[in-house]
Parts: structure tokens; C-alpha cells; sequence
């Protein structure tokens, strides 16, 4: 479906690992729901303009319907209300940049990690 190589974001102590790589390489969680179409849309999106290597970023994957409460703790930790689907872009250990819904692109992100 695209060539972004996703690591599954699928416990809270994955988050300490995202903030402690952000610090030498950006990480970028994608928070989808695979009961909505407005995120298979944002998904696919992606995919079609990803240009980012796999040295530039980290792309984390997170399930929304099966990991609820880690969603919640992303949020809470980052200090980024909730919304699906959702990007947070996180550099030295803090989000500097977020996006929902059809603001997601592959672009948009490339052009804050400076790619």
C-alpha cells in the first residue's frame, strides 16, 4: 500500500523510545482508526507522496480501536488533544508539529523535518 516501512505503536513504553530517538532522528506517530474512512483516506495519502528515508524518520503506527488507552496516553504525554486520524511529529522528546484529518500530508510533514 506505500512505502513507508511502520513500526506498531503498541505499548506505553514505546513512547519513552519515541521521545529518546526524536533526539537524534524525528519520529512520527500516526494515530489511525480502521473504522473510518476519513483515516484510510489520510493513510493512503501518505503513502502515495511518502519521500522520506527510513534514516530521516521513524514512522510509528498506532491502531486506535485495538490501543484506545495508548492513544490517550500520547496525548496526554505530548500535550495534544485527541483526534483521528492524527500525525504528531516529535524532535528532541516534544511534538512540534500535528495534524488531523485532510490536513495529513506526506509534504507537509517532509517539510517540517526539513527533507
Amino acid at each position: 500500500m506505500s512505502n513507508i516501512n511502520w513500526l506498531q505503536l503498541q505499548s506505553r513504553s514505546q513512547i519513552e523510545e519515541i521521545i529518546e530517538h526524536s533526539k537524534s532522528v524525528p519520529c512520527l506517530i500516526f494515530k489511525h482508526s480502521t473504522r473510518c474512512s476519513i483515516s484510510s483516506l489520510a493513510q493512503n495519502r501518505l503513502g502515495k507522496g511518502w519521500a522520506l528515508g527510513d534514516n530521516e524518520i521513524l514512522p510509528y503506527h498506532l491502531d486506535l480501536i485495538t490501543n484506545r488507552d495508548l492513544s490517550n496516553a500520547v496525548a496526554e504525554q505530548f500535550g495534544i488533544r485527541h483526534e483521528s486520524p492524527q500525525v504528531l511529529l516529535i524532535k528532541d522528546g516534544r511534538c512540534v508539529y500535528d495534524a488531523s484529518h485532510l490536513q495529513i500530508s506526506a509534504r507537509s510533514i517532509a517539510d517540517q523535518v526539513g527533507a
